[in-house]
């Protein structure tokens, strides 16, 4: 069953400066849409606008046809993946998984060349990049239509940056991903469509040579 995630009319200021005008997005299952733009444009404060987590001066989210005020408040509609860490840091990996995830799906979780050598680790002594892993494994495997990653790719060494991205296009079958990070190249080799926040709107890219046009990055770097 495919669904269908859409935020609309979005505006949002601080302080009288409008950041967010007129926004229109939408995700279906198993689109993972790469959202760019320059740092302050706006990226994150969108995604937690679409979560429902912060207030915007006007907005409309809908998933399925159904409006919502604040996704996250219901149970399998939406996830976030924000760009500091939720995890508990005294609990340990196995006990973490079964908080999220239920004791069932303890084990199947755990297979994981990352993982195993780590399973008896309290969330305190992983390192950045693994503890960014298991965060967006155990988001993945959350029984929920979407997901949105904040820098999924952030302070994650190469070899972790490849599980994440095998993990993330495995995923998208059954749901839909919206995600964001400053190294645009690890955004452009996952996802199959790209919008970019410019100016306080959104532009639908169906070119990546529309980023060099726009300015974002130079040619050289495509």
């Amino acid at each position: 069953m495919s669904n269908l995630l859409e935020i609309d009319s979005v505006v949002k200021s601080f302080d009288m400066h409008v950041v967010l005008t007129d926004i229109y997005l939408k995700c279906q299952t198993g689109d993972i849409i790469g959202m760019l733009g320059r740092n302050g444009t706006g990226k994150s404060t969108l995604m937690k606008i679409l979560f429902g987590t912060l207030q915007a001066d006007r907005k409309f989210i809908r998933i399925d046809g159904k409006v919502y005020n604040q996704p996250y408040k219901t149970i399998n509609e939406i996830c976030y993946l924000p760009q500091d860490s939720f995890l508990p840091k005294h609990m340990t990996i196995e006990k973490t998984v079964e908080l999220y995830l239920g004791e069932k799906q303890v084990a199947n979780f755990m297979e994981d060349s990352i993982l195993q050598k780590l399973n008896t680790s309290k969330i305190s002594h992983l390192s950045g990049g693994e503890l960014r892993y298991l965060e967006i494994k155990l988001l993945l495997h959350t029984d929920c239509k979407f997901l949105l990653l904040d820098e999924p790719f952030n302070g994650v060494s190469p070899i972790l940056v490849g599980e994440i991205k095998k993990l993330i296009l495995k995923t998208s079958k059954s749901k839909g991903i919206i995600l964001t990070d400053h190294d645009y190249r690890n955004v452009l080799d996952v996802a199959n469509q790209f919008c970019l926040i410019y100016d306080g709107g959104i532009k639908r890219i169906d070119d990546k040579q529309e980023l060099v046009r726009w300015g974002y990055i130079p040619e050289s770097r495509l």
